[in-house]
């Protein structure tokens, strides 16, 4: 219990810091302690459901969530996950560890694209907007993470969205996703609820921390902590899948 609040405490604050869900974060962590690939990608998902609704509470008290912009991508996301459960059982353990580590290498190599902002916002149809929210949701929920890692270039660099309220559009997507991917991953038994629980009350306090730490240092010291923190991850995974 100790153990599972602990890491509940760390992905939260990390989550909150980094604006994102927290699975390419936590699932690394589980396997590490010896969880079955699905099993912790159903904690997974239960920590971000817990991360994502207090972590847009929190923004959206300090007003950088712009909860009509992101409603659309967050309601095709919903419907997306709702499929996640179906596809992450039908794939063998090794596969999705392969998926996890190319979207977490992706999550590293976009750390170091220079991402341009816009001064005026993209006004783009609303059905766009679904169907971006339902790809993502379906990817990402078959992995267990929220999928803002992805969207919030997506939100920057081809909607020309700011960057703080990218980041916080990307929390609160996470919020569509994860309610849908936990009914999608319940239904095929992938869940448990009591390591999930306990590291999801624990993430609140983390997500506290982490959004009010990320006020208070600067973007270079951020993007670091952010480029070592997947370089661990992404060699742990390389390190199972390949050895």
């Amino acid at each position: 219990m100790l153990e599972l609040s602990l890491i509940g405490i760390i992905v939260g604050t990390l989550s909150g810091f980094f604006g994102i869900g927290g699975g390419t974060v936590l699932i690394p962590l589980l396997l590490l302690l010896g969880y079955e690939t699905k099993i912790a990608i159903g904690i997974s998902v239960i920590q971000m459901t817990f991360s994502s609704i207090y972590g847009s509470y929190l923004n959206n008290k300090k007003g950088t969530l712009d909860i009509s912009m992101v409603l659309y991508i967050g309601m095709g996301g919903f419907v997306g996950a709702l499929f996640s459960g179906f596809i992450t059982s039908a794939f063998s353990a090794k596969t999705l560890e392969f998926i996890f580590l190319g979207f977490a290498t992706f999550a590293l190599l976009r750390l170091f694209l220079k991402t341009r902002e816009y001064q005026e916002q993209k006004e783009v149809h609303k059905f766009l907007l679904i169907l971006i929210g339902f790809l993502l949701g379906a990817l990402s929920m078959t992995i267990g993470v929220g999928g803002s890692i992805v969207l919030i270039p997506v939100l920057v660099g081809f909607l020309h969205v700011p960057l703080k309220k990218a980041v916080s559009a990307g929390l609160f997507f996470v919020i569509f996703s994860s309610v849908s991917g936990l009914i999608s991953h319940s239904l095929e038994e992938n869940v448990d609820y009591e390591s999930g629980i306990t590291i999801g009350l624990a993430s609140l306090l983390g997500v506290y921390i982490g959004i009010h730490l990320k006020d208070r240092v600067s973007v270079k010291l951020q993007k670091n902590l952010l480029v070592l923190f997947y370089l661990c991850v992404v060699g742990y995974l390389a390190q199972r899948v390949f050895i």
